[in-house]
């Protein structure tokens, strides 16, 4: 009992003193008790046959029998490709891009050039979902889109690009690259102005190549900026962009663009099975947080270990 008042008083006496950043902290607290706690009431619904009349704590409880209708459904496996092959191959080609993007602006020389190329480069970012999708199909109309003017001057024949399945991903996964770029490398450029320049010029002085430099320098320098962010990446390997891939589907690619989270939509939505399209988000989730411990643990254990 005297550990718990004296644990109050301190704290008592803590909020006295330092009430003004308690009052700061207060809006955040609030944010996440609201959008981020509050929410979770909801995820019974997972568990429940949801009545809209009955509301969500006098439905019927049903267990696990939504997860076993959806790990036996006929589109389980599709959906999970489709999502961990985007995801996959948006980490793989996404991930190193803007790290290389940040490298050779680095040893950019004339000022004013490096800017011009920074600032072009993060335009595409400020460039909303919507009028993305709306560039990329006039793009690639197949009479009059950019790319298939060019095919047709080749004398080749033009492409229906959004029909074909087998263009999707890489259509989604390239344009993203476009887009994001240029944002992405400002955390590399940041890490890799901390780089202390005394070690370039004695390996100038040694005769060391700017290949060499980037490799035993640059890279070793950033290697903590790196792993961080492909934690981050990593811990989200399942959350494809709802947005653009809902814009890009259609009938005819829709075998290649069917996402889990495109999925929940048709069947919270617009079916309105809320327990069903519940148990399929909170599956996701539960899959992206074991992704993020096992990234963040895998990390941890490689840390100390040379990546370069």
């Amino acid at each position: 009992m005297e550990k718990k008042k004296s644990f109050r008083a301190r704290l008592a006496k803590n909020i006295q003193k330092n009430w003004i950043l308690y009052v700061m902290m207060l809006p955040v607290v609030i944010y996440y008790i609201v959008f981020a706690y509050a929410p979770m009431y909801g995820v019974q619904l997972a568990f429940k046959n949801y009545k809209i009349k009955l509301g969500i704590m006098g439905s019927p409880w049903v267990g696990l029998d939504h997860f076993k209708r959806f790990f036996n459904s006929y589109n389980f496996s599709l959906l999970l490709k489709n999502t961990l092959g985007i995801s996959i191959y948006s980490l793989l080609v996404g991930f190193p891009i803007p790290i290389i993007f940040a490298l050779l602006l680095n040893y950019i020389k004339n000022r004013y050039l490096k800017k011009t190329v920074q600032m072009v480069s993060y335009a595409p970012y400020f460039i909303s979902t919507v009028v993305i999708c709306g560039m990329l199909t006039i793009f690639m109309n197949p009479d009059t889109g950019v790319f298939n003017t060019i095919l047709k001057a080749l004398g080749m024949e033009p492409l229906d690009f959004l029909s074909k399945p087998k263009w999707f991903k890489s259509i989604y996964v390239w344009s993203g690259v476009w887009q994001g770029m240029g944002w992405s490398s400002i955390i590399y450029i940041s890490a890799l102005s901390g780089v202390d320049y005394e070690m370039h010029e004695a390996a100038i002085v040694d005769g060391a190549t700017k290949l060499q430099r980037i490799l035993h320098i640059d890279l070793p320098s950033i290697k903590p900026t790196i792993i961080m962010m492909l934690i981050l990446q990593l811990g989200s390997l399942m959350n494809v962009g709802f947005e653009k891939v809902f814009l890009l589907q259609n009938t005819l690619n829709k075998q290649a663009a069917s996402v889990i989270s495109t999925y929940v939509y048709e069947v919270g939505l617009i079916n309105s099975d809320y327990g069903y399209s519940t148990a399929i988000g909170l599956f996701n989730s539960i899959i992206n947080m074991l992704l993020l411990v096992g990234a963040n643990w895998f990390c941890k254990k490689f840390a100390d270990e040379s990546l370069f």
